[in-house]
């Protein structure tokens, strides 16, 4: 077992491939989706595409609505194995826990792809339940695809990402994100990187601590400079699945201390926190991974007033009691193009703009 798994409970940068390019939609900066097929004939699914996972529930497989859900899936597109001639029953269950809800299904075996590259025997779990959490008023895509490693796979079978990488057709075992709130801005590549999007010459390469979730070291965590208590050195997750930055009380404390009516608020397990509207240009964080810092846009840290007429706002940092480790989320990523580079095992972060140090003075990341 991956050791953070027990807390989970309830190469060089590829030149720009031929093909692999999967635009990506964003869901009111909350998370972000694209296509995949799946059987044969092939029928086309939305998922997201979830480097750790979303909801703090160990897995990394394919799963999808199936025929037989009812109306906990309605709005989604429903996978039907018996009209998929590729199709094959393992006669395995699984139900799949999550902070945010459950699913519940069982596994089979069929074709999959993803940005045209194509794979036989890719797992997938066909749901019978959608908890209500995953109606399409909350979650528009039908399924998820996980792109973790197979490590912390419940359904014990290779992802999706893995198996491509495996069948020896990408170009590059590597893919790249960008997300963004610009629609049509963000994609994902599958099998290298979109050199368009990022100069070369700002690579950091951050290498993965323990397989299974794309696990770095965190340097530290710092704000105007000042390094956050408790944030050195510590495991974090780079995970696209994920919203927020999400790490330990003690450091969330110690990072809102200094920040004038900083106000924590505590539900189903996890804290939030507000602070004031105007205050979000100096509250912003600075995270050391590898040889770089990289400082978080007041744009993708700032989530957005309390209320209406409020002027204090949410922020992109929580915290949760049970974490002594700390998730880098999309708050983290919508401000660099991340390669998760499978080969080499490491993940590399690289600035929009080119800069050694990102600052959101000279650059829009909105």
């Amino acid at each position: 077992p991956h050791p953070l798994s027990s807390r989970f409970n309830s190469r060089p940068v590829a030149k720009r491939a031929t093909n692999g390019d999967v635009p990506l939609t964003n869901y009111n900066a909350d998370l972000w989706y694209g296509s995949i097929k799946v059987g044969t004939p092939p029928e086309t699914y939305t998922v997201v595409f979830d480097t750790g996972s979303s909801d703090l529930c160990e897995f990394s497989q394919e799963f999808l609505p199936s025929d037989d859900c009812g109306f906990t899936c309605d709005g989604h597109k429903s996978y039907d194995p018996d009209s998929s001639s590729s199709a094959k029953d393992t006669g395995e269950p699984f139900l799949l826990t999550y902070a945010s809800g459950q699913t519940a299904g069982e596994q089979y075996f069929d074709v999959g792809s993803v940005g045209g590259h194509k794979v036989n025997n890719q797992s997938v779990g066909a749901a019978y339940l959608y908890s209500p959490q995953f109606s399409e008023y909350d979650y528009p895509p039908d399924g998820l695809s996980g792109l973790a490693f197979r490590e912390i796979s419940e359904f014990e079978g290779s992802p999706l990402f893995e198996t491509l990488s495996e069948s020896g057709q990408l170009p590059e075992s590597a893919m790249g994100f960008k997300l963004s709130t610009t629609p049509g801005d963000s994609k994902l590549l599958v099998g290298g990187t979109n050199t368009s999007l990022y100069r070369s010459d700002t690579l950091t390469y951050i290498p993965v601590t323990t397989q299974g979730y794309w696990e770095v070291e965190l340097g530290s965590i710092s704000r105007l400079g000042q390094e956050v208590d408790g944030s050195d050195d510590i495991p974090a997750i780079i995970d696209t699945g994920t919203t927020l930055v999400i790490t330990s009380d003690s450091v969330a404390q110690s990072y809102y201390a200094n920040i004038s009516n900083a106000t924590a608020h505590t539900e189903d397990g996890y804290t939030y926190w507000t602070i004031p509207c105007n205050m979000m240009n100096s509250s912003v964080p600075t995270f050391t991974l590898g040889d770089h810092s990289f400082t978080v846009s007041p744009q993708t840290f700032n989530l957005g007033p309390e209320d209406t007429n409020s002027t204090d706002c949410m922020v992109g940092i929580a915290s949760s009691s049970e974490m002594d480790f700390t998730i880098v989320g999309d708050v983290f990523l919508q401000n660099v193009y991340a390669v998760f580079d499978y080969a080499q095992t490491r993940v590399l972060r690289v600035n929009r703009d080119g800069s050694p140090e990102p600052t959101f003075e000279t650059e829009d990341f909105s």
